[in-house]
């Protein structure tokens, strides 16, 4: 098979490295790609908004599947222009890509099938959104509606930091994302990462995951894209999974099929384990970034059997194995982050950082003169197996300390939840 992978990430690299390792292959290209993901795949000067330059791409090399690994060509309606040509594509519709491209239209679509998830109002106007936050209080979470890369929400914990959120989506610093914003009760609890493969009918539970978005150590500072993760989330335990496709995933199916906008790709819900069980924060619609790494890892079974699987709708016949071992990431990103990095710095001695069970997976990196340098705010992905999650949280940091990069810096936290229950 010929396929052709999208996206220049951590998350993209993760899926190539996975990708290159099927016997089904017979050529991996990616677009744009990156250093990391040159090593194990063609990589091809496309630009994933150009949609027709893509298909044409696909007809010269005889692409038999399309594997899109960011949400905003997803929520362009990038696999409908493909499909549309013939193309075998591993994501959802621009309708179904609407749960991570709108969060009022996934408040709304909860409400309308049950799906468990926060109290939440929809506003298109600063002075609504602000009445509404005086009405209900603080803490709340604004959320600007749109896509903005992970940084568009605010847990806000005073009235003046809820207004502060409100003005910065009304004053436009998320783009077109903060247009309209969503309003939310605070869920407390403790959040996990739940990934589903799905072809439209069927969900196949694909993973879980824990996240660490703040760009601090004890969970402080501004929000990120994701500083670190580990995999499995000992929250989510048999029951909970079994709970959380019953009360959401399936729901979510039966009600995009209902809708006539049937759901395939990657379903990621954000769920909040409450007192009450758990609830939906939110939906993305591809492989969470830098939940994927960790997923990989654990991952036994031949990834393009399984995306193969779903683009044909045939996951109803499709199981999925993983190792018992844990994996855990953690996340070197450049000075400045999460506001403006600092690029161009050279990193070195990643060879040598990679020993048995460790793979440094390339987020944010590109070639200069020879050398590697740093071209992003998350940078590289420290990736490692071990037995127990402080096993492989020890892994990944003996990694990291190897690696030459002064310019760089990670938590050193990442994991603790897990390692503290392990302590116990």
């Amino acid at each position: 098979m010929n396929v052709l992978l999208l996206g220049s990430g951590g998350r993209e690299h993760a899926l190539a490295w996975k990708i290159a390792a099927s016997p089904l292959l017979t050529t991996l290209y990616a677009a744009p790609g990156n250093p990391g993901i040159a090593r194990v795949a063609e990589l091809a000067a496309l630009d994933v908004a150009d949609h027709g330059a893509i298909a044409g791409f696909c007809r010269e090399k005889g692409i038999d599947l399309v594997v899109v690994g960011p949400e905003a060509p997803l929520v362009a309606g990038l696999a409908d222009d493909l499909r549309a040509q013939g193309i075998r594509v591993f994501g959802p519709s621009k309708a179904a890509a609407q749960l991570e491209g709108s969060k009022g239209f996934t408040k709304d679509f909860c409400a309308e099938f049950g799906i468990p998830t926060a109290a939440y109002g929809r506003f298109d106007t600063l002075a609504a959104a602000k009445a509404y936050v005086e009405k209900v209080g603080a803490p709340i979470v604004v959320k600007a509606d749109g896509l903005a890369a992970g940084k568009g929400v605010t847990v806000a914990t005073t009235l003046d930091e809820a207004f502060s959120a409100l003005e910065a989506c009304f004053e436009g610093t998320f783009g077109g994302a903060g247009a309209e914003v969503v309003v939310e009760e605070m869920l407390v609890g403790e959040e996990a990462s739940f990934f589903c493969l799905c072809d439209g009918v069927t969900a196949l539970p694909f993973g879980t995951a824990q996240d660490h978005k703040r760009v601090g150590e004890g969970d402080t500072g501004p929000n990120t894209g994701g500083m670190g993760a580990y995999s499995p989330a000992p929250v989510m335990t048999p029951d909970m999974v079994e709970r959380t496709m019953r009360e959401i995933v399936e729901p979510t199916m039966r009600g995009m099929a209902a809708r006539g906008t049937p759901f395939s790709g990657v379903l990621f819900a954000g769920l909040m384990i409450t007192a009450d069980g758990p609830k939906l924060i939110e939906y993305n619609v591809r492989f969470g970034d830098p939940e994927c790494q960790v997923l990989m890892m654990r991952l036994k079974d031949d990834l393009l059997v399984l995306l193969n699987a779903a683009a044909d709708g045939q996951l109803a016949h499709t199981s999925v194995r993983w190792r018992d071992e844990a994996a855990l990431t953690v996340v070197m990103a450049a000075n400045g982050y999460p506001g403006t990095p600092e690029k161009g710095s050279v990193i070195r001695g990643l060879d040598e950082a990679t020993p048995d069970g460790v793979e440094v997976f390339h987020a944010g990196t590109a070639i200069n003169a020879g050398a590697l340098v740093a071209n992003g705010g998350r940078v590289l992905n420290v990736t490692a197996i071990g037995a127990s999650v402080s096993d492989a949280q020890k892994k990944a940091y003996d990694a990291v300390d190897r690696i030459d990069w002064p310019q760089g810096f990670c938590r050193r936290d990442i994991g603790w939840r897990a390692v503290e229950r392990e302590r116990h």
